[in-house]
C-alpha cells in the first residue's frame, strides 16, 4: 500500500508542476494601436472660385484616432503654376491644429480676388508631412485649383479627367447609384471641341465609351455620341441576351451636357443589343466629383 500511494502522490505533484509551467509560460496578448496619421478626409482635389472679395476655401484635414490633447500637422505647399503667398493667396496658418477630443480641422485659403478678374489659373499642391503627425500614404496630397468668376465657355479640357464618385444614371425610370466612373482620357479636337473616354458606365463591367463635347455656344454646350459596338455582354442587361453584344448609340433628339465650372456631365444615350436592335427607353448618367 505504502509504495502505491507514494507513486500517487508523486503523479499528484508531477501534473501540479505541469500546470504551474504551462501557466508561467502561457503568452500575454496585447493590443497594439497603430500610430495617428494624417489624412485629407479621402479628398485629393477641389476646385476654388474667387467670385467676390474675402471668399474663403477650406481644405479638411483629418487624424485617424482621437486625443484628449491638441495635435499639430504640418503640411508644406507648392504651386506648379507660380501663385505666390502673399500676393496670389493667403493661409489661415503654416500647421493645423486638431483640437482635443475632435478628429478633423481645416486649412483655410484666401485668394486675392484682383489677381483673378482677368482669367488668372492657378494650382496648390498642399503635403501632409513630418515632423509633426505623419501623413497617412494613401491620402497625404491635396491639388486645389484656383480661378476667378468662372465662364463655361473657358474649357480645359483635361480639368475633367479623374474619377467621379457621384455617379447616378437613370434606364427609363429606374434609377441607380451612386457608383465610382472615371474619365480615363480628354483630347481636344479644336478650340471648342473634345472628346473624352468614360469607363465604368452602367456598373458591371462595359468597356470605356467615347463622347464628344461641344462648347462652340458656351449657353449651349452639348455632349454626343456615335453609335458604338463591343461595349459588353448583354447579359449585364437583361440575362435573355447573354452571350449578345451591347451597343450604344444617340437617342433621337437628345444630347448631354456638362459645366466646366461645376465639374459635373450629363450622358445620354441609348442602348441596344448588336443585330437585333435597339430599348425603346432613354438611358441618362449623370457625373458628378
Amino acid at each position: 500500500m505504502k509504495s502505491k500511494i507514494s507513486f500517487g502522490l508523486r503523479l499528484f505533484c508531477i501534473g501540479c508542476i505541469g500546470i504551474l509551467l504551462l501557466q508561467g509560460c502561457k503568452k500575454q496578448d496585447t493590443l497594439v494601436l497603430p500610430p495617428s496619421a494624417a489624412h485629407f478626409t479621402n479628398l485629393s482635389a477641389g476646385t476654388y472660385f474667387i467670385t467676390a472679395p474675402g471668399i474663403t476655401y477650406k481644405i479638411p484635414v483629418g487624424v485617424t484616432t482621437v486625443s484628449n490633447v491638441d495635435r499639430v500637422v504640418s503640411f508644406t505647399v507648392t504651386s506648379p503654376t507660380g501663385a505666390v503667398a502673399g500676393t496670389h493667396y493667403s493661409l489661415s496658418g503654416n500647421t493645423v491644429t486638431i483640437p482635443a477630443g475632435k478628429a478633423i480641422d481645416s486649412i483655410e485659403v484666401k485668394g486675392v480676388f484682383d489677381q483673378y478678374t482677368s482669367g488668372r489659373k492657378d494650382s496648390l499642391l498642399f503635403v501632409l508631412m513630418e515632423p509633426s503627425i505623419k501623413g497617412a500614404p494613401y491620402n497625404d496630397t491635396f491639388r486645389l485649383y484656383m480661378r476667378g468668376p468662372c465662364f463655361e465657355g473657358d474649357v480645359t479640357l483635361t480639368d475633367l479627367l479623374g474619377d467621379y464618385k457621384k455617379t447616378n444614371e437613370t434606364f427609363g425610370t429606374s434609377p441607380y447609384g451612386p457608383y465610382k466612373t472615371s474619365i480615363t482620357s480628354a483630347v481636344q479636337t479644336s478650340p471648342t471641341t473634345g472628346d473624352i473616354v468614360v469607363s465604368n458606365i452602367f456598373d458591371a463591367g462595359w468597356n470605356p465609351i467615347t463622347f464628344s463635347l461641344d462648347w462652340t455656344d458656351p449657353l449651349n454646350r452639348t455632349v454626343t455620341l456615335v453609335r458604338q459596338t463591343g461595349i459588353a455582354d448583354g447579359g449585364t442587361v437583361n440575362p435573355a441576351y447573354t452571350g449578345e453584344d451591347v451597343l450604344v448609340q444617340p437617342f433621337t433628339g437628345q444630347k448631354g451636357t456638362f459645366s466646366a465650372c461645376k465639374g459635373t456631365l450629363q450622358l445620354k444615350m441609348q442602348i441596344g443589343i448588336t443585330g437585333l436592335g435597339v430599348f425603346p427607353s432613354l438611358y441618362t448618367v449623370s457625373l458628378a466629383r
